[in-house]
């Protein structure tokens, strides 16, 4: 199922949110040791901290995790253990799905202006307990998270703005480059952070020659992530679930999810700042 997740987001975050496993240990040890409540430090760090470890993981599956499967159960369990801990030490979700989560980044980016409106299954009452919640309000939780920085084109300089603006590279870095062993690790690196870093900098120039704003970068830096993971990711998916016709049975689908999403994306953001 996890090669659906994407799509899902993009419908509404709060659709994995609401199953996710690891959400389901930081809530099963919720408050054990202490109740915690998110700062803004804390937050801040700890965001930074999921993105670097999303980055250091996605590539490890081409030189590791896809042929190794004690070495993916190992990392499963320690990220389980780091869920169940924290979920102990902070309020809710405040320590592991709203701060440390290695997909916290995607969710925020591809669920900021999701298609269906989607309940919080987890949260029966809001503690407060983080800044910046996704689950509280989808739509405001990236402004929420870059804070006054949006209002230029310093929120690029922010952990979630390098991020935000690599990550379509980054994603075309992963699926351009193939399994290999693992003393090539360093060259798996190489391959999908040079793209990231070159995504990053194009990103830069766009936003900076058109003067877009925050909102309308991070818009169209979704839609090309999402496109091209489903572009190139399509035929390996569709294998999996047994899909008859091949990639283009999803491929296609999933791009018209996209393009629909940015088009509704799009026309909410012009409906806002005409209210502005």
């Amino acid at each position: 199922m996890i090669p659906l997740v994407p799509a899902s987001l993009l419908v509404s975050p709060l659709i994995w949110r609401n199953v996710c496993p690891l959400a389901t240990l930081d809530l099963w040890s919720n408050g054990r040791l202490a109740r915690t409540q998110q700062s803004r430090r804390f937050a801040a760090w700890s965001g930074a901290l999921g993105m670097v470890l999303l980055v250091a993981l996605v590539p490890a599956r081409r030189f590791l995790f896809n042929t190794n499967g004690p070495a993916l159960a190992a990392t499963i369990v320690i990220v389980a253990l780091l869920a169940l801990a924290l979920g102990a030490a902070f309020d809710m979700k405040a320590g592991f799905c709203n701060a440390l989560c290695p997909i916290l980044s995607v969710e925020r980016l591809y669920g900021q202006s999701p298609l269906l409106h989607v309940s919080n299954a987890r949260c029966a009452s809001c503690s407060l307990c983080s800044h910046a919640c996704i689950d509280l309000a989808p739509e405001k939780a990236i402004a929420q998270h870059i804070g006054p920085s949006r209002r230029t084109i310093s929120w690029l300089g922010s952990p979630f703005g390098v991020f935000a603006g690599a990550f379509p590279g980054f994603v075309f870095g992963y699926f351009t480059i193939e399994d290999v062993s693992l003393a090539a690790a360093d060259a798996v690196y190489f391959h999908v952070l040079g793209w990231a870093a070159l995504g990053y900098l194009l990103t830069l120039a766009i936003v900076s020659l058109l003067r877009l704003s925050y909102d309308r970068a991070l818009m169209a830096l979704a839609a090309l992530a999402a496109g091209l993971y489903y572009w190139f990711g399509a035929p390996g998916i569709a294998e999996g679930l047994g899909l008859a016709a091949g990639g283009n049975a999803l491929r296609f689908p999933a791009l018209t999810l996209v393009l629909v999403w940015w088009w509704r994306a799009e026309r909410r953001a012009f409906r806002r700042r005409v209210r502005t």
